[in-house]
Parts: structure tokens; sequence; C-alpha cells
């Protein structure tokens, strides 16, 4: 059969449960690839090749005595390295953490074991994930696969670069103000956050902990709600999932036709570049021609949105990080010590009050959106800048960069919605532009259906870096 590490994750759990390629021979293609690109990518913060070979032998014994355990039997991923195994190093992408052995296992990583996965290694990713672009002066920067002078985003860099190269059919990463997205927009991939309280965080690292959200990036939506239906639900040790529904397929795979897109009239169509409009431009007429109804919407305010989600992000990050930030300023990288300082500035009145006008907030947007089952906005107004003009020193214009990167993600982490980022052409230096469902709250799966319907319509997902 061809190359695995070709093979969408639908593609590869089908084939290996089929046994039309062994667990093995499915591990070692992917670690030879891995071997090849990771001096070019800096994708993996580390490689457990022993391992993982190890768990394909038990995987492949266990499939032969008809004892498969689950939908992803077999499976080789890699996570980002903020998810905890126990006994198992994560450092988060940071100083402070290097050397740290998790004391638990993630409760995602544990969902998707108990599904038959495992994993190849841990992805590098931002310091601490607090930041949008990608740059770690501790661990090194992760490239996009596409052009490795560019940024992948962030903070999922390592999950971004890793499945765009097909190192790995999927990751876990994280979203808390935009973490999944910009990645999956940058380096031409798809990811899915989900609702907030619809994934168990727990024994992940926190970064904020009303925003913080669990989820995949993937080849494609399929994939996504492969990896939603292991780990959806409720869990007692993450009291947020309380009353979360499990994954609904029949609802994911619910047909297009007949939905309903809302297209925003401001904001998310506001200073695009002309491939990142054309690419939109584009999307609204295929899903028109995909049977789906296409309306306009008119939403509240959204730079007032995201004006609350900064300073939400910033305090709780602040918070969770004010130990080591009064014993260990020095062993953060400037540009996330930066970050975290500005949460400091903060009164606790204005971070009650943008807590507080989040629920008034959500009703305002549903409200504006009526019976759309979704709305539709590029994912960022730009394809991917370069690394150096997006570092510390790029510049006078580096923070207007950088935080126009995440204009089109805070409010979504906000309002606590889910949306689906996933390939929709591409625009300058032939780089990929992402397109951004945004849904209804618990309403995840109507993402997928869509997104499903425009894949299977076009091929910019299938589309591999030339490297």
């Amino acid at each position: 059969m061809s190359d695995p590490s070709e093979l969408t994750l639908k593609e590869l759990a089908a084939a290996i449960r089929r046994r039309k390629v062994s667990s093995l021979e499915t591990t070692r293609a992917l670690l030879a690839r891995i071997d090849k690109w990771q001096p070019k990518l800096n994708a993996f913060a580390r490689v457990e090749a022993e391992d993982a070979l190890k768990a394909a032998r038990a995987a492949d014994r266990a499939l032969a005595a008809g004892k498969a355990k689950g939908s992803l039997h077999g499976v080789p991923l890699a996570h980002k390295d903020m998810y905890y195994v126990k006994g198992k190093l994560a450092e988060c992408g940071s100083k402070i953490r290097k050397g740290w052995i998790a004391p638990a296992t993630a409760t995602a990583v544990a969902r998707l074991e108990a599904a038959g996965a495992f994993r190849l290694g841990a992805l590098n990713m931002v310091e601490f994930a607090f930041g949008p672009t990608g740059h770690n002066p501790h661990t090194g920067h992760v490239r996009n696969p596409w052009d490795p002078a560019r940024v992948t985003g962030g903070s999922s860099s390592g999950s971004g670069s890793a499945v765009a190269a097909r190192l790995v059919p999927a990751a876990l990463g994280s979203d808390t103000g935009g973490s999944i997205r910009m990645p999956a927009h940058f380096c031409g991939v798809t990811g899915l956050k989900p609702t907030n309280g619809r994934v168990s965080r727990a024994n992940a690292m926190p970064l904020s902990f009303t925003l913080d959200t669990v989820g995949p990036i993937a080849r494609t939506a399929e994939d996504c709600a492969l990896i939603l239906t292991a780990i959806a639900g409720p869990d007692p040790l993450d009291p947020t999932t309380d009353g979360a529904p499990a994954w609904n397929a029949k609802a994911a795979k619910r047909p297009a036709r007949g939905m309903t897109i809302g297209v925003p009239k401001s904001f998310y169509v506001d200073d695009l570049e002309r491939d990142v409009e054309k690419a939109f431009d584009d999307a609204i007429a295929m899903f028109r021609k995909l049977g789906v109804r296409v309306v306009q919407v008119d939403l509240p305010d959204q730079s007032l949105v995201s004006a609350a989600a900064l300073i939400v992000i910033a305090v709780e990050a602040a918070t969770t990080h004010a130990p080591w930030l009064r014993a260990r300023p020095q062993d953060y990288s400037e540009q996330v010590r930066n970050r975290l300082a500005n949460g400091l500035a903060f009164s606790g009145v204005q971070y009650l009050e943008a807590l507080r006008w989040r629920g008034p907030a959500l009703a305002a947007h549903l409200a504006a959106i009526g019976k759309c089952d979704a709305i539709l906005t590029p994912a960022v107004r730009t394809v991917a800048p370069t690394i150096a003009e997006t570092d510390v020193g790029g510049g006078p214009n580096a923070d207007t960069v950088i935080l126009g990167i995440t204009r089109f993600m805070r409010p979504i982490n906000y309002l606590g919605l889910p949306a689906l980022v996933l390939p929709g052409g591409f625009g300058q230096h032939g780089m990929p532009i992402g397109l951004q469902l945004v849904g209804r709250p618990f309403r995840d799966e109507s993402l997928v259906a869509l997104g499903s319907a425009f894949q299977a319509a076009t091929d910019y997902h299938r589309r591999m870096p030339g490297f």
C-alpha cells in the first residue's frame, strides 16, 4: 500500500484495523520521516522511539488475537509537551520545568490510549503555551514546513508543524487564545477548538483557567471528529465538564445541504490580505454550491469582546505564574515574561467586570446569529509572517503584526464557542490560508459536518509541503 505517513488518521486507523498495514510498519515509517525532517523543523521536544516500537508490537499482537482496544487501535500519535504522562518528562517548552516528571496522566491522553493510540513522543510548543507565533528561545523555534523561515503559529507550534509535515497523523494542541487554530491556518491543516467544558483539561498544564480548551490538530475535519469521539465528555477530575455531552457521530455526519452559515458584516472581513479575501470569497461560493444557505450577520462589537478576552487571559495567566514570577523571573523568555507582566496591570474590578460580561456577551452573540448553524470567517487576516519580523527586536511593526495574528481568535475563546479551522487556499509566498467556522455552544458536530462537506469538494487539505 502507499506510505502510511501520507494517510489521514481515519484512513490509517482503518488500514491498521483491517491489517492492510501493521502498527509496527506505520511506526517505523513515521520514525524514519521524523529522523529526516526533525533537524529542519524542530517539531518534536522528545522522540520516544523505543517505547513507541514496543507499543506498536503489542498493538499488532493484540489485533492478531482479536483484542483491538478501540477506534484508534495501533495508531501512533504525539502531543504538545503540556499533556502529562505519568513518569515521563513534561517540560512545557520552558526552562522552569526543565527535567520535571509528570505525576499523573492527562485525561485526554488516557482516553486516546483507551481507544488504542500510543505516543511517539512530545511535541515542541511555545513556552508555557503563552504566545501566538511559535517562538521559543529555550527549545528553539519550530519551523513551518511550507517555509522554514516563517512562523508556525502558536502555541501548539510543534503540533501544527508535525501534522503538516506528515510526521504524525494527528496531535493534541490547546487553545486559550487561538493556539490550535493559528497553527492550523499557518501550517495548512485542520484544527478544532471544542466548546468550553466539552473536553477535560485534567493533568494538562494550565494557563488561563476559564479559557483553556483541549482539542486536536489533524488533516481533516473527520480526523478531528475521531479524536473528539475518544476524548469528549464529562470527567470528575475537571468539574467544568460536568454534564458535557459525548460526541454525537450522527450529528457530525449531517448533510451540509440545508444548513445555514452567517457571514459577518464587519471586523472579521476588514483589512484582509488580497489572497485571504479571495480564499474567503471562494469558500462562500463553495458552500453555496454545496447547498448551504449563506446570510449576512451583524455581530456585536467584536473589538470589545476581544478586549475582555485579553483582560481575562492576562490576569489568569499572571495568577497561575505568580509564584515563579516572584522567585524565578529571569528564567522566562523576554516575550513570555512581558506578557505575564501585563496581567499585573489590571485591577480586580476590571477582571471581575470582564468575567461578569461573558454571559451577556454570549447572549448578544447568539441573538445576532439567529438560527445560523455557524458563522464563517477568515482564520487570520494574513498568511504566515517570518520568524524574524515577529521576534523580540523584530522592528517597529512587530507588536502590531503579533496582535493582528490573534484578532479573529480571542473573541471565540472569551465566548466559549467551538471553532474549526480548515485549509481554504494558498496565498503570498505559497503559504496556506485557513477558514474559520464558529459554531453554537455544544454543537461542535455541526462544524465537522460543514467542514467535511467542504473538504469533500476541495483538495487544499491533501496538499503536502514540498520541503
